[in-house]
């Protein structure tokens, strides 16, 4: 979650939600994203929608059920979506989000046999992401 959280700060580096994400296979880091929907201007360029893509670039395969997905802020139904595509065998996430989390939603969106593991260094996730929506306020009142 480390590397998940460096990721983020490029994000908020970039003036983007930091959130990040890693995908881990076999014990090491196949791929990396950070949100980049400013950047790109493409409301799908969310850290976990990056980081599938690189990862399954990596392995030249769609499904990830041997990888785990490390991502700061819990994801949103569109990322959930994706992992469930991918079918993940792990999706470890920091941050719950209350709002538009995938928890959020009625029913089950992952696949099945997704394993899920949450609060992991949930503290600096939101620390970074409060510290970013202060900022951008205090900017957008001046």
């Amino acid at each position: 979650m480390n590397e998940a959280l460096k990721e983020a700060h490029k994000a908020f580096d970039d003036d983007e939600v930091p959130v990040g994400a890693v995908v881990v296979c076999e014990n090491r880091i196949i791929a990396r994203g950070y949100n980049q929907t400013e950047r790109l201007n493409d409301v799908t360029a969310h850290a976990e929608m990056i980081a599938t893509t690189a990862a399954a670039n990596n392995l030249n395969s769609k499904y990830l059920n041997e990888c785990t997905i490390y991502v700061t802020l819990e994801p949103c139904v569109m990322c959930a979506g994706a992992i469930a595509w991918a079918q993940y065998g792990q999706l470890m996430f920091g941050a719950k989000d209350e709002q538009k989390g995938f928890t959020q939603m009625q029913g089950k969106v992952l696949h099945p046999k997704t394993k899920i593991a949450s609060g992991i260094l949930a503290e600096f996730s939101s620390e970074l992401l409060v510290k970013f929506f202060e900022e951008k306020r205090k900017r957008n009142s001046n």
